[in-house]
């Protein structure tokens, strides 16, 4: 039956063996798990590598490893060594089912002295024969990258040491799929952002363009965005959006956003009705995220400025002659978050020379400064002018040589006189 406490009796070992010969066996193989080397290899590549040695050195017959897919609901067949099918088959299996769906639940170790149905969801593991298991989770951190686990055609009692090698083979998995997996989640998110950035403002009448935006280097890629983009009608959309969150499920987010604000922008006027729907649509679709969105309509005639907020700070406008200050935009709760009432639309002159900028939090949010001090000296850098010069100027004052912590995204727009 399984336990999550291993025998004791050694399996490997003639009974009454001495001390020593058991301590150098065990010596031996531990050298055997940390001497195979990973380095320069693909992944799937380094992960079989791992997993002959693990078959050899225990004395089992299969050697498996799953991975936690995009959701962390489930378990994905990954390389195995003795149960190819597995993987061949794409097998899955939800976290908390199963006996590697027990390992991944509790990210803890587990011992199946004795396999049988009750006690597996797999039934390539009954139609293989396998007689007893063994497992441990592939942890790095608090993050859960998925499961290793063993078998034996016949059966045999786990021990302890086992489990040790085990645990250590395990850890060294981990940390090869955690580099690897960084690194392609980044460099994809990076692609995914930078391709869904606008990569022209729109050339419209009587209004000028400016943008800037700084990827973090340190807290990984993010889910700020922005967009401009002109409106049936003559009016002109935009957009400064953050999802909660870093790396490449904030980008996949924030992509599906952007996606959905500009179809429900031809069909809507009013930014309010635009927020409600993106609101409802991420409470459906993606009921576990969150994003801050600010949208701004521009009207045809240029003489004002329409604007609501999904709890995004508000944007800064400069009159000629007069010091920047912040619009009022009655900002409601983020999108995703569950609310009872529809969001605010509030409209604003635009007088002729008025440059507008919008931005996200990244821009003034200092772990060493207070955020009032830093939005007043936001406020203090925005002018009414080209918004070439006002961007360049903005980014001088509060970004300068410090690297940013997070994605910081600005766009500066003007209504030319």
């Amino acid at each position: 039956m399984a336990t999550a406490e291993p025998a004791h009796a050694p399996s490997d070992q003639p009974e009454g063996a001495p001390d020593g010969e058991l301590a150098d066996t065990r010596h031996s193989k531990i050298g055997s798990i940390a001497e195979v080397d990973l380095a320069g290899v693909p992944l799937e590549e380094a992960v079989l590598r791992m997993l002959g040695v693990i078959r050899d050195v225990l004395a089992v017959d299969t050697a498996v490893v799953l991975l936690t897919d995009s959701t962390g609901a489930n378990l994905v067949a990954f390389a195995a060594k003795g149960l190819e099918e597995e993987v061949r088959q794409g097998y899955r299996m939800p976290v908390g089912g199963g006996f590697a769906g027990r390992i991944a639940a509790s990210r803890g170790p587990a011992v199946l002295d004795e396999v049988h149905a009750d006690a597996v969801l797999n039934p390539l593991l009954l139609h293989k024969g396998l007689r007893s298991m063994s497992g441990v989770p592939l942890v790095v951190g608090s993050s859960l990258l998925g499961v290793l686990h063993i078998g034996s055609l016949t059966s045999r009692q786990f021990t302890d040491d086992d489990l040790g090698i085990l645990q250590l083979a395990s850890e060294r998995i981990a940390h090869v799929i955690y580099a690897e997996q960084t690194t392609t989640d980044r460099t994809t998110a990076w692609t995914l952002q930078r391709s869904l950035l606008p990569g022209k403002l729109p050339d419209v009448e009587d209004m000028e363009f400016a943008s800037r935006f700084v990827p973090a280097r340190s807290a990984g890629v993010g889910g700020d965005w922005f967009d401009a983009f002109s409106l049936p009608g003559g009016g002109v959309g935009v957009v400064m959006g953050d999802v909660v969150g870093s790396g490449l499920r904030a980008a996949v987010i924030m992509g599906r956003l952007r996606s959905a604000l500009r179809a429900y922008a031809l069909e809507f006027r009013d930014p309010a009705a635009v927020l409600d729907r993106l609101n409802r649509k991420i409470m459906h679709f993606e009921p576990a995220e969150m994003a801050t969105v600010l949208y701004l309509v521009v009207a045809a005639d240029r003489t004002s400025v329409t604007l609501a907020s999904a709890g995004h700070p508000p944007p800064l406008a400069a009159r000629p002659g007069q010091d920047a200050t912040f619009l009022d935009c009655r900002p409601s709760p983020p999108v995703g978050v569950e609310r009872d009432t529809e969001h605010v639309t509030v409209t604003h002159r635009l007088d002729p020379g008025t440059t507008v900028a919008a931005y996200t939090d990244g821009l003034y949010e200092r772990r060493t400064e207070s955020i009032d001090a830093q939005l007043e000296r936001l406020r203090r850098s925005v002018y009414a002018g080209p918004p070439r010069l006002v961007a360049s100027d903005i980014m001088s004052e509060m970004i300068g040589t410090h690297v940013v912590e997070d994605d910081t995204a600005l766009l500066v727009f003007r209504r030319v006189r």
